[in-house]
């Protein structure tokens, strides 16, 4: 049995509508899953240092911005309730934990020993001070 063709080649001018159309689908998408959204969370500005160890036990980390509000779990806590959230994190777990403390730069050193001491009290024995690497230009900068 012969089936009968009727396709044939196509000699016009190609319309570019629909590829323009998909070009700018394409571009929205793109747009939207990028670095242009906003992402949530606080801008903390880590002081800077290189070839430093990291964390063995397993960390919990609280957060302290530049005007002094700690966030722990991704949330504004206050002194007292973090007390309560620390001893409990320590009760629940069998091995031992470290905290890290994430504090921006310009924040002063009697709000970071008031959080060493009271996370000692709640039975931490490993309090880390995290930094960001110094950045490739200022390296290079600075061996000048």
């Amino acid at each position: 049995m012969k089936f009968p063709r009727n396709a044939r080649i196509f000699r016009g001018q190609l319309d570019a509508s629909p590829f323009v159309g998909v070009l700018f689908l394409v571009a929205m998408f793109l747009l939207l899953n990028s670095s242009l959204v906003f992402l949530p969370g606080v801008a903390i500005r880590l002081p800077e240092a290189s070839d430093l160890p990291g964390v063995t036990d397993p960390p919990l980390t609280v957060a302290v911005d530049t005007n002094g509000r700690f966030y722990f779990r991704s949330q504004i806590i206050k002194e007292g309730e973090l007390r309560l959230q620390l001893r409990k994190a320590v009760r629940e777990t069998r091995e031992p934990l470290a905290l890290v403390l994430m504090a921006d730069k310009s924040v002063s050193y009697e709000i970071l020993m008031r959080l060493y001491v009271l996370a000692s009290e709640t039975g931490i024995k490993q309090i880390l001070l995290p930094v960001r690497t110094p950045s490739a230009s200022a390296r290079t900068s600075a061996e000048r």
